[in-house]
């Protein structure tokens, strides 16, 4: 009897689920999406109903074969990647990659990998969510369409290689609009006032500043405004009488916040820990999927990290209750069990993120997780059993005082009970802040006096926690995207981070004002939070996906036709005066970032760095006088500079462009520079082009290529061959040495882009022994030192080196 399928998205989720399935079941991965629309086309037939052409995924095709050559053994194959909109479209595209080979092909969901959960998702299979799907191939269409069809006026006018984002636009938007009003900002002097007071009974306490000639204070409103204001206060207050005016005390209970949802996981995380949200998720991804816990094996600790719902399952809830009853005594569990509600607009297609199983600890699994898997278990584990915890309750004291032309104000809290802080480190009474015992009419002595000048600050840059939370407020996005979110904005180099803030490049405020100006619909808040909630009508069978996408189209090609020829080349002219020509000087963006450029280009080639202030004006960054270096250039006799390059540091001459010789260098122990003398290349054949010798030479980044000794008459050049054939069936090429932009070595395939094969470690053209991979590699670690290992996912061959010839 065949054995039924099981396709998940991630391998680390194959090893957990076949813990427990037993040997009925083969569990193979997809390893995310298999089939997307093409790299280097639009994909998208506009005048047939935008009807997508789809293709397998470049470095996927092992992966298609296997799925393939599995379903066609298979009895039920059963879909079971991410219970979302991203899961449902990796289902679809690898159903309809294997239908052929077997249509009884099923679609299961589970909110948890448990073995609970995975059996009742197999009993209750169900046809795949076509709606659902279109969802997020509307999705997938809009996106492109804005990427491809905007990007290039972009290209044209701003700076070549940049492009537009239909979600990730807004987001910018958003972080320009609060850069430009705190340029905008001009800070009011106020003078904040505190009093220490004492009365019959002890301690003294501090007051602060409640109303100011009846009217109530805030900074730089209705407060002190100049220090003669200030002076004039300090003298009737040490001069008057602070008398008690009331003082009311009142029970308070505060109740737990709701289980987390993606969103505000991924804003506590950023609080707390520093983390970020592509970070958070990650991490949460392995939380998810099955970590290793010793005699436990490999197991899940929270559900699904993708959702905006609060609902918690039943059992959930009654065993947190138990845990809470055990742990904490009954009077920490509330008189009713607690539920939440999503709010509107919400999915609601999951349960919030919880603990798989709450009766495993934090403290019980902290041995077996890295520091930052802890923390955030930690963090979800407490919060949920907060959740259903019951209220704690505070004795609050609240004090007015009467003195000369004001009212000052004083606030005590002690807690009575800790309830649902007890399980979040956060039971303590030792923050209580009581006060004395006091009563109205008591006349208060003035011990000490404050008052200090400051000015009120401009409205704060946005950091990850708010950025994502303002994002969920407006509607832009969904929890899946806030992290790729943010990683475009900085991938783009639209924004950067200082201090953990976001602020907006010079490309950034160009690119986001030039797409608000000529893409008004596009760039507005509304319209994007719009389009979200039709995405979401889409899912739910209320809207046609082809519908949804020509609506879209009637305003998005005329506005793009009035662009290509709108916008105009960008060039934000400053008053700075180029001191070679005369002329003005412009913000222009180039490879390694902005700079000020002589706008009589390119009869004028003066260049200069600049910054900006709190209110964005341009102040020029005066350039190092550079270091004697004591080197000449032996090509042309001029003195060589300390230049820097995203590789280091190395020797220039300053005769460039004319002269662009360079050269390496080291510093002796006294700091003097010393010339790294180049290896002689090794000789190892004759040119095919013009029978010099070819040479063995090495790049900047470190990786061997085969150069002609006659350069530059002749050109000829070849990456160094491993002499090893590319293993991808159909393909003739073979793998050559390369180097990443950082240095890192790799082994890739000749004939890219046509073949993207490639592998970090030495390639041996040998077959694996035990999954066939027409390739090993020769690779070192800490652990196992140098030895053999199958490059290939899921493979885990290796063999000592010594064991070969």
């Amino acid at each position: 009897m065949p054995k039924d399928l099981i396709i998940v998205e991630s391998p680390a989720k194959v090893k957990t689920i076949s813990k427990f399935l037993g040997k009925d079941y083969v569990v193979d991965a997809s390893v995310g999406h298999v089939r997307d629309l093409p790299t280097r086309e639009l994909g998208v037939d506009e005048e047939h109903n935008f009807a997508p052409h789809y293709e397998v995924i470049q470095g996927k095709q092992d992966v298609v074969k296997r799925l393939q050559s599995a379903a066609k053994k298979a009895g039920t194959v059963y879909l079971a990647p991410d219970p979302d909109r991203e899961g449902e479209a990796i289902a679809w595209h690898v159903a309809e990659l294997l239908k052929k080979y077997n249509d009884n092909i099923r679609r299961i969901q589970f909110n948890e990998i448990t073995a609970r959960a995975v059996k009742e998702a197999l009993e209750n299979a169900q046809e795949l969510n076509e709606n659902l799907f279109d969802s997020q191939q509307a999705r997938r269409i809009l996106d492109r369409l804005v990427g491809y069809k905007i990007s290039p006026i972009l290209w044209k006018n701003v700076k070549r290689g940049i492009s537009a984002g239909r979600v990730q636009s807004v987001a910018l938007k958003i972080l320009v609009e609060r850069e430009k009003e705190r340029r905008a900002f001009r800070p009011d002097e106020y003078w904040p006032f505190k009093v220490l007071l004492a009365g019959e009974n002890p301690p003294p306490f501090w007051m602060d500043l409640h109303k100011l000639s009846g009217k109530a204070v805030k900074p730089g409103v209705n407060h002190v405004s100049t220090q003669t204001e200030a002076e004039s206060l300090e003298k009737a207050l040490t001069e008057g009488e602070f008398k008690v005016d009331s003082v009311q005390e009142k029970q308070r209970k505060r109740s737990p916040l709701p289980p987390y949802i993606t969103s505000t996981l991924q804003q506590d995380a950023n609080r707390r820990m520093g983390f970020s949200a592509k970070r958070t998720m990650s991490i949460a991804q392995r939380l998810y999927e099955g970590v290793e816990l010793g005699a436990r094996g490999t197991t899940a600790l929270i559900t699904y990290m993708r959702t905006d719902s609060v609902r918690i399952a039943k059992d959930a809830q009654d065993a947190a209750k138990e845990l809470i009853l055990d742990r904490f005594g009954a009077d920490y569990y509330p008189s009713k069990t607690r539920n939440f509600k999503t709010k509107g607009g919400a999915q609601d297609a999951h349960e919030a993120i919880r603990p798989v199983d709450v009766a495993i600890a934090p403290e019980d699994v902290k041995q077996y997780l890295p520091a930052e898997q802890y923390k955030l278990y930690r963090l979800i584990w407490q919060r949920f059993v907060a959740s259903q915890m019951a209220v704690a309750t505070f004795w609050d004291t609240t004090v007015l005082v009467a003195a000369p032309d004001t009212i000052w104000r004083a606030k005590g809290e002690r807690m009575l009970f800790a309830g649902f802080l007890a399980a979040m480190d956060k039971g303590s009474s030792d923050d209580d802040t009581e006060l004395p015992k006091l009563k109205e009419g008591d006349v208060l002595a003035l011990n000490e006096l404050k008052k200090e000048q400051k000015f009120t600050q401009p409205p704060p840059r946005y950091s990850e926690a708010s950025l994502v939370k303002t994002l969920e407020e407006l509607g832009i996005g969904r929890p899946s995207t806030y992290a790729a979110i943010i990683s475009t904005l900085l991938d783009r180099e639209y924004a950067i981070q200082e201090e953990k803030r976001f602020v907006p490049t010079e490309l950034g405020f160009t690119v986001s004002d030039q797409l608000s100006e000529h893409f008004k619909a596009l760039m507005d808040v509304g319209f994007t939070a719009g389009m979200e909630s039709d995405l979401d009508d889409v899912a739910e069978g209320k809207k046609n996906w082809e519908d949804l996408l020509k609506s879209f189209g009637d305003d998005f090609y005329p506005t793009l036709e009035k662009a290509r020829t709108g916008m105009a080349r960008t060039q934000q002219v400053t008053d700075i005066m180029c001191e070679n020509c005369g002329k003005p000087m412009a913000v222009k963006f180039g490879k390694t970032g902005e700079f000020l450029g002589c706008t009589g280009f390119p009869a004028c080639r003066t260049i200069k760095n600049f910054s900006r202030d709190e209110q964005g004006e341009i102040h020029v960054t005066e350039r190092e006088k550079p270091e004697d270096t004591g080197v000449n250039c032996e090509k042309c006799g001029r003195p060589m500079a300390i230049k820097q390059s995203r590789r280091g540091e190395f020797l220039g001459c300053t005769g460039y462009p004319d002269c662009k010789s360079i050269v390496n260098f080291t510093r002796d122990e006294d700091g003097k520079i010393k010339v790294v003398e180049s290896e002689k290349p090794e000789v190892v054949g004759t040119c095919p082009d013009c029978g010099g010798e070819l040479l063995l030479k090495k790049a900047r980044t470190g990786s061997r290529f085969i150069a002609c000794s006659n350069y530059p008459d002749c050109t000829y050049a070849a990456p160094f061959s491993t002499g090893v054939p590319c293993p991808r069936e159909g393909c003739e090429g073979e793998l050559v040495e390369k180097s990443s932009r950082r240095g890192k070595l790799f082994y890739s395939c000749s004939t890219y882009p046509k073949c993207d094969y490639a592998v970090w470690n030495w390639p041996i053209n040998e077959a694996c022994p035990e999954c066939k991979h027409p390739v090993l590699t020769r690779k070192t670690t800490k652990d196992k030192g140098e030895h053999i290992a199958c490059p290939k996912k899921g493979c885990g061959y290796t063999r000592p080196v010594d064991e070969d010839a």
